[in-house]
């Protein structure tokens, strides 16, 4: 039957329409768009891909990188609202204290505010001694003259130095051909080595990035690197830093890789040279990038905490740093207050962080899911089990939580925001939550019940339920039915004249009349049943548990009773410090959730 959608809805929308193509199989029915795709081209119709016999792909990621946050150059130079003094101050401060030891400071011939915070960081005695401060300057000898001003008096300087290389940018930027454009980045940086050294006793060391180089002719970035290496006369003990950037992301994350790796292989005097990374996250796949080219030789990656930057952003150092920690790999970076990072990041960038961002986002370690719920709360079970047969800590035990990459709690979460409830939550997410904040142990049977229950008010509400609104509802829903309902026990007395037989003495309250009942039976519990009987209120007791909900003394007892009440089977639940006291209130509940007792 032909579809009567037309499309109305979204009126600038156009639904392909085109043949589907020849050779789709048959379960494929999608169809071609008018979208003009032929404006674009293919990777490898736009730069030279040499490399034929890569080896990356075997290769394993077992170390950290030399990490080197661009937050207060690359990522403020992309906010709306650039950063000042003191906002770049506490971005400064953060990346100390989370353990970087090269940190892109500005780009101080760009504005007075980056010139001034270099300065500000040369005076304050801010910079620790094992901390290299790396300024940012295009190829121009006045805004290398400015730079060289601005690092007077920090211990250890790395001055990056860029030009365009890539042909798009030779031709209609830079107006310049190859040998130009080559001529002026020796011209540059002969005129940085020449300024470095009229600063006798200074520590200052170079990094050259051929902007754009994921789109420039491999040969091309070759020549120019190694004739920089050679002038700066790099040497093990003194290397230069080459950084490839994936200015704008063009292709897939195995092309750069590909890049990197040939590179690696053939730069001149490759013991002199730190081979470093900046990838872009145009095409949504920078983190893959980046950690591909590790694998294809990079030691350095440069990049912004939570991915600041412009357009879609730098690679993300955070995920980075903590896929490694994934695996097994120390970061070498430390991210044991994950909010406290983000809050800071997000003051200084005056830019959220998305709430389902990898690792930081306020809902990563959350699970609405019914069945997301009951495996992570079986995990958890199974971890603190394992933890204690292994004499462990919880925090100490190898960790292995269904849908829990790693432990929230190494990175500073608390579990409470693990299990949220909601209308797609099930009965192990709602049981756990229970468990953990309230010391409830739910019987497995009595879950499905108290599920729809949930499922019922957040259906209505359209809203999510916290722990304490959670007890709220299941004390509201099963424990004060045993205390306000149309039976009520004004007195009660439960005695055992002989072993094995017990007598329960009460006086009845039903529909505001009071009546003296008694009943016998092998237990508490089956007495009451037989005075409930006496009464007309025919009880059968189906099923029973209790336990404590805490350690020591005084602690409050959970009772659950599932109950036949006149043919209806109901749950009940009781609290209190007595057992007794706790179990007679459970069968009273169930009496009054019924609905039957009203004789």
């Amino acid at each position: 039957m032909a579809s009567s959608f037309q499309g109305t809805v979204f009126p600038t929308l156009r639904t392909p329409s085109g043949d589907i193509p020849a050779d789709a199989p048959r379960w494929n029915p999608q169809r071609p768009s008018v979208m003009p795709h032929q404006r674009y081209q293919s990777a490898d119709q736009r730069v030279a891909l040499p490399l034929s016999d890569r080896t990356w792909p075997s290769h394993r990621l077992e170390r950290a990188p030399l990490w080197v946050p661009v937050d207060l150059r690359d990522g403020n130079q992309a906010l709306a609202e650039p950063m000042d003094t003191e906002r770049k101050r506490r971005m400064f401060d953060l990346l100390i204290t989370m353990g970087f030891k090269e940190i892109e400071v500005g780009y101080p011939s760009a504005s007075q505010t980056d010139f001034d915070f270099v300065r500000h960081l040369a005076h304050s005695g801010a910079v620790p001694d094992d901390v290299t401060v790396s300024v940012f300057t295009a190829a121009r000898q006045d805004l290398i003259d400015r730079t060289i001003t601005s690092v007077e008096g920090l211990p250890r300087t790395l001055v990056h130095l860029y030009t365009a290389t890539a042909p798009t940018w030779r031709d209609v930027v830079l107006g310049r051909s190859r040998a130009e454009v080559h001529q002026l980045i020796r011209d540059a940086a002969a005129h940085l080595m020449r300024r470095a050294e009229e600063r006798p006793g200074a520590d200052i060391r170079f990094e050259f990035s051929p902007e754009v180089f994921n789109l420039t002719e491999p040969d091309f970035v070759l020549e120019v690197c190694d004739s920089l290496t050679e002038l700066w006369e790099a040497s093990p003990d003194r290397p230069v830093v080459h950084n490839l950037p994936a200015t704008v992301e063009i292709a897939t994350p195995n092309v750069y890789a590909d890049q990197i790796e040939y590179m690696h292989r053939h730069l001149a005097r490759r013991e002199s040279v730190i081979l470093s990374v900046h990838p872009h996250n145009d095409r949504g796949t920078g983190v893959a990038c980046a950690e591909l080219a590790v694998l294809a030789g990079a030691q350095r990656v440069e990049g912004c905490l939570f991915g600041n930057g412009e357009r879609t952003g730098n690679v993300d150092l955070v995920t980075l740093a903590l896929n490694l920690y994934a695996q097994g790999v120390n970061p070498m970076i430390d991210f044991s207050d994950i909010d406290t990072v983000r809050e800071a990041v997000e003051y200084c960038n005056r830019l959220p962080v998305h709430p389902r961002h990898p690792y930081g986002g306020d809902l990563v370690h959350t699970a609405f899911s019914g069945t997301h719920q009951d495996a992570i709360a079986k995990g958890m079970a199974h971890h603190a089990k394992q933890a204690a047969e292994q004499g462990l800590s919880a925090g100490e035990a190898p960790w292995a939580v269904p849908y829990l990459p790693i432990d929230p709690g190494d990175i500073g979460r608390t579990y409470e925001e693990v299990i949220r409830i909601n209308s797609q939550s099930g009965k192990g997410g709602i049981a756990h939550l229970l468990h953990t904040h309230h010391g409830l142990d739910l019987p497995r049977t009595m879950r499905p019940d108290f599920s729809r229950a949930v499922q019922h008010v957040t259906d209505a509400t359209g809203q999510e339920l916290s722990h304490k609104e959670l007890w709220e509802l299941f004390r509201t829903t099963y424990i004060a039915p045993a205390l306000d309902g149309p039976v009520t026990l004004t007195s009660w007395s439960a005695t055992e004249p002989a072993s094995g037989e017990h007598r329960f003495t009460c006086t009845l309250r039903i529909g505001g009349q009071e009546r003296a009942c008694e009943g016998t039976g092998n237990g508490p519990l089956s007495a009451l049943a037989d005075a409930l009987r006496s009464a007309g209120i025919t009880v059968d007791i189906l099923g029973y548990t209790e336990h404590s909900t805490s350690t020591g003394p005084g602690s409050p007892a959970a009772a659950y009773a599932e109950c036949r009440v006149d043919e209806v089977i109901c749950w009940g639940a009781g609290w209190d410090t007595s057992v007794l006291t706790a179990s007679v209130h459970a069968v009273m509940s169930a009496v009054n959730r019924s609905g039957g007792a009203t004789s």
